[in-house]
């Protein structure tokens, strides 16, 4: 068998290894370690004065606007060092969350806002410890390129991951918690377009549909009140047009509704809903419900819709002769997965709603992957946070599959 060929690490984390050949890596590192000195000289200067000043004040009124100008400034300042290591170093760390000073509430919550930065403060301290090592740095790097020349490369190795080490834990966003509200504010974002979007389009359907069927029927209703005693005949003809406008309007009015949100839904939850929306599609569609109880009404919408657009997609493009929809529980996560044969080639950039759905699922916490080779078969698997119908996250339950990868 042959082996397979393995695949060179990616710069950010695991950096090629030192040899006594230079490359071009542990160059980037040399001239790294180089300007350390200057670079800290730089922001200990910064730092110093920043705080010293700030923290001087604060018995007056400048001393805290100086000192949240102070810590602003040290932002920047990691921006740059993140900026330098990044592109001397490959280390790959995420920018911190921007200061939400729109949401402050005013001048001095904000100002408030800016003195308690984390991020601020410990882009403060790497400043303050980096100028012994960039005097460190610098003198043996400089001393190393005349008389360690053989060795310089694995000592500006290990001194280079000093510095990467000290760039993820002094100028890396605070915690797993401020990334995730920056992801929880980009969310927020998707979940407003998505609402607007949806009042638009029932808003547009009742003003092109129903509403303008109302209209011709109380147009129609007024001539046959007019005719009904020169031209009796004539305006039962009306009349009866005018019922198959009601009709058609009641129909509209409830396609409308079930996609607002179908009462069997309410009613029956995920598996008669389902059945009904497969009952619908153009090809044969097996259904599987195994779920013990039912979800948040929230979480139990947007299954709904989603294994419904999903099926309104197999019906239009997937040319299938058959698909199948599964939905289970896995601790405390709900998992769908709808299948068919068809020709395959769906992905998010295809144009058939499948990204809006992504991005549906994302701002609920939700993953959403798309297996869909050409000449098929397609599997759609999404995965949203389970709560139970209280709203609260739910504990542990019996699991049908591990996950949705272990399913696909």
């Amino acid at each position: 068998m042959t082996e397979p060929i393995p695949q060179p690490a990616g710069p950010g984390d695991r950096p090629p290894p030192a040899r006594f050949a230079y490359d071009a890596h542990t160059w980037k590192e040399i001239a790294h370690l180089l300007t350390n000195l200057p670079v800290s000289i730089v922001g200990f200067v910064f730092t110093v004065t920043a705080l010293s000043v700030g923290v001087g004040l604060t018995v007056t009124v400048i001393g805290l606007p100086l000192l949240a100008l102070g810590l602003t400034g040290a932002r920047q300042l990691g921006r740059f060092e993140r900026a330098r290591a990044r592109a001397m170093l490959g280390v790959r760390v995420a920018e911190p969350s921007p200061l939400p000073w729109r949401r402050s509430g005013g001048f001095w919550p904000g100002l408030w806002q800016a003195v308690k930065d984390p991020v601020g403060w410990r882009t403060c301290l790497y400043a303050l410890i980096r100028l012994p090592w960039g005097v460190v740095t610098f003198t043996v790097t400089l001393t190393g390129l005349f008389v360690l020349w053989p060795v310089l490369a694995f000592v500006v190795r290990a001194m280079a991951d000093v510095d990467r080490a000290m760039v993820r834990g002094l100028l890396s966003p605070s915690d797993e918690l401020e990334r995730r509200i920056a992801e929880l504010e980009s969310d927020r974002g998707v979940v407003v377009d998505t609402a607007a979007a949806d009042l638009r389009r029932i808003e547009r359907d009742l003003h092109d549909g129903a509403q303008a069927r109302l209209v011709n029927l109380a147009m129609g209703l007024g001539l046959a009140k007019e005719k009904l005693l020169e031209d009796p005949d004539a305006a039962a003809s009306m009349v009866e047009e005018a019922h198959g406008e009601v009709k058609l309007a009641l129909q509209e009015l409830r396609d409308l509704a079930r996609g607002i949100h179908p009462a069997v839904l309410t009613d029956r939850g995920l598996d008669a809903a389902l059945s009904s929306v497969a009952a619908r599609c153009t090809v044969p569609v097996a259904v599987t419900v195994d779920l013990e109880e039912r979800p948040a009404p929230a979480i139990e919408g947007i299954a709904y819709f989603t294994v419904s657009e999903l099926l309104q997609n197999v019906s239009k493009h997937s040319r299938a002769r058959s698909a199948s929809v599964e939905v289970w529980r896995s601790d405390d996560r709900l998992f769908l997965q709808v299948r068919d044969d068809g020709v395959g080639g769906a992905s998010l950039d295809g144009g058939t709603g499948m990204r809006g759905l992504a991005d549906r699922l994302g701002a609920v916490d939700g993953l959403f992957v798309v297996d869909s080779p050409e000449g098929g078969p397609t599997t759609v698997t999404a995965e949203l946070p389970w709560r139970d119908r209280s709203g609260t996250p739910a504990g542990k339950a019996p699991a049908k599959g591990a996950s949705a990868r272990g399913r696909r």
